[in-house]
């Protein structure tokens, strides 16, 4: 490894969600069947974690309830999500003691990139002896087993730890260009490959690539053809090159930004029904622009749809993978769009009126509803609103100031504490909306 510039790691925490549950009751996750989802829902929630002996059982990850084989015996622990963030803090303050928190960049609740090269001259240790030490010391506090890639840059020690160091005893996979060459080049499916979804993969197979040296064999204006500026990060990536560093993560400022919501309601819904949970959404995200004194002219809307059940099961899988399979061909798809709008504003109510006129136009009504999502871009600063001569600023002022008084109301007696007639109805969502984290109850 002696001539390599840098040296990463990529830390995930096993079956995080599932190992957290284990470790609340004494219980071994190597031993012990458990899943992570709600009881209170019907037998087809995903469950959002499953042990380790589970896995071994041949039980898909992020399986539903029902998939589970009847004959398997399972403790069902439900959602704990801020428990769950309280532990992932818990984690990120042991490595702290170890690591600055400039050489580290938490990926998600449970897997981290950590620059590794300087800590390997101060601590006197090889990769994975440090790998080895960040495990040890999490497994012994939290009682968190740890998997770890080792790479020469980020995109091979991300690859390490989701592809290699599964087939290894000690949980560390170690990859470097060549030895990326000789393992993952001719890997199936392209999927395994971060950042290479079911979509990628789709449009690669128009071309009979079906692994990374298929990439590396296409004519490169091939790919751009086909992916535009994306191409670039497809063929480094399939040479196992990765020029970007965590310094870099860490100092990227996007040149705009947006906010997002989305929700899988727990039925079906009809297109009226849908309508008005659309309006505590958009009621919700326009408060939460206030909050932000954010201003937008971008919105976007999207809709999912009920199963066909109709349709008969598709031959021919979109993806096979560590999630089981999926097919599309039962589903009855989405609809929505975007819009660019004539002013910035974060005033409720000029954005339910853009939403809502984006939804009656795009929205089937012959189908059910089953997700939700919107999003408001190009986000400025509040001092940067559309002000013109047919603007009427003191009653724009009001709202605003009405929307502060109910952001006060909500920060000091939770969120449920104001809330519009409309979110009493039986099928809206907001309140116990208010209630959960990451879609579950905390």
């Amino acid at each position: 490894m002696e001539g390599k510039d840098r040296v990463y790691l990529c830390i995930d925490l096993k079956s995080f969600y599932a190992s957290v549950e284990c470790a609340a009751r004494g219980l071994d996750p190597f031993t012990t069947n458990l899943v992570v989802a709600d009881p209170d829902r019907t037998d087809t929630t995903i469950c959002l974690a499953i042990t380790p002996a589970m896995k071994a059982l041949g039980i898909p990850n992020r399986c539903r309830v029902f998939q589970i084989p009847p004959e398997v015996d399972y403790i069902m622990a439900k959602p704990r999500m801020r428990h769950y963030m309280q532990v992932s803090a818990q984690i990120y303050g042991i490595y702290l003691r170890y690591v600055s928190p400039q050489d580290i960049y938490a990926y998600s609740i449970d897997e981290c990139f950590i620059d590794a090269t300087p800590y390997l001259r101060l601590y006197r240790k090889s990769p994975r002896e440090l790998a080895v030490m960040l495990m040890d010391a999490v497994r012994e506090e939290t009682g968190i087993c740890a998997t770890a890639g080792i790479g020469t840059n980020l995109f091979l020690a991300k690859v390490a730890l989701d592809i290699t160091a599964k087939h290894v005893r000690d949980n560390i996979g170690f990859l470097d260009e060549q030895g990326f060459r000789q393992t993952i080049w001719t890997h199936r499916p392209l999927t395994d490959i971060w950042n290479i979804g079911p979509g990628i993969a789709r449009r690669l197979a128009k071309y009979r690539v079906y692994d990374l040296k298929g990439v590396t064999e296409l004519d490169p204006e091939t790919l751009y053809a086909e992916f535009g500026a994306n191409a670039e990060y497809l063929i480094d990536h399939a040479w196992g090159l990765e020029p970007c560093t965590i310094a870099q993560i860490q100092a990227y400022q996007p040149q705009s930004n947006s906010i997002s919501n989305g929700q899988v309601l727990s039925c079906d819904y009809t297109f009226d029904e849908a309508r008005m949970v659309l309006r505590e959404m958009v009621e919700d995200s326009a408060l939460d622009l206030v909050k932000r004194n954010l201003v937008t002219d971008r919105i976007q809307l999207s809709l999912g749809y009920s199963f066909d059940t109709s349709a008969p099961p598709s031959r021919e899988p979109v993806f096979v993978g560590e999630h089981g399979v999926r097919s599309a061909s039962r589903f009855a798809g989405h609809t929505g769009g975007s819009r660019k709008l004539p002013e910035r504003t974060n005033s409720a109510k000029a954005l339910l009126g853009y939403f809502l006129d984006l939804y009656d136009q795009t929205t089937r009504t012959d189908r059910p509803v089953r997700r939700i999502s919107l999003g408001m871009g190009d986000l400025v600063d509040q001092d940067l609103a559309t002000v013109d001569l047919f603007t009427n600023v003191e009653e724009r002022e009001r709202e605003r100031k009405l929307a502060q008084a109910m952001l006060a109301v909500k920060d000091r007696f939770g969120k449920n504490a104001m809330i519009k007639a409309t979110s009493l109805q039986e099928k809206a969502t907001a309140r116990e909306r208010n209630e959960m984290v990451g879609g579950h109850h905390g």
